[in-house]
């Protein structure tokens, strides 16, 4: 589920660093473009309220006791997530600003505007940048313990497969030992009855010649 979850963050940081540099262009495009850009941005928000809902379910179906540390992380998702929604509006008021500004012929303090916009603007995208960085470390660190999870699991069938082995020979050799011990029983059990009948040859001989000398006197 976990892995899942870290899926769904990926795309989240993919998607709203796309966001905050399509907000910090809003400004700057002719009106036609504007107007599409601002449409394409509404729309990649409802995408991210999507994910983050998402992101949410994943949350809700971990254990209580493992469930702390994803919370953290969709709350801080979740401001972001509010910061981003902040300066679209922001953007789109510049934006009308703009539009007013050149209607009436009047550029004011649009400069300034843009150049305090373009700095938070690329704060943001630093941002960004640092959560894809710590999603792909996150992604790198999940493949290390993967790759350590199938080596020991790889150990782990060689162990067993060592032991199965070693109770086959086992059960090979206590084969041969019932063998032998089943052959020296029979041949005790022969060698008894040899000697029951010998013994019996013996009194039947004794017998008859005991019988034979009373007989000649």
């Amino acid at each position: 589920m976990s892995s899942d979850f870290e899926g769904y963050e990926q795309d989240f940081a993919v998607l709203t660093s796309e966001i905050t540099s399509k907000i910090s262009r809003v400004p700057r495009l002719p009106p036609d473009e504007k107007k599409q850009m601002v449409a394409n941005v509404e729309k990649q928000l409802e995408e991210a309220k999507e994910l983050l809902e998402q992101m949410d379910l994943e949350v809700r179906e971990i254990p209580p006791q493992s469930r702390g540390m994803y919370s953290n992380r969709m709350r801080s998702y979740k401001q972001e997530m509010g910061k981003l929604e902040t300066d679209f509006k922001r953007s789109r008021i510049a934006y009308s600003d703009e539009v007013r500004n050149e209607l009436l012929g009047d550029d004011g303090n649009s400069s300034e505007n843009q150049r305090a916009h373009l700095l938070d603007n690329t704060e943001r995208l630093e941002r960004s940048s640092r959560r894809l960085e710590a999603g792909y470390q996150i992604a790198v660190e999940t493949e290390q313990i993967g790759q350590e999870m199938l080596e020991n699991l790889s150990h782990d069938r060689e162990k067993i497969q060592r032991a199965r082995e070693r109770l086959r020979e086992t059960d090979a050799n206590l084969g041969k030992s019932s063998r032998i011990l089943t052959g020296m029983l029979r041949r005790i059990i022969q060698n008894r009855i040899l000697l029951v009948l010998l013994g019996i040859i013996v009194v039947v001989t004794i017998l008859t010649a005991v019988t034979f000398f009373v007989r000649g006197h």
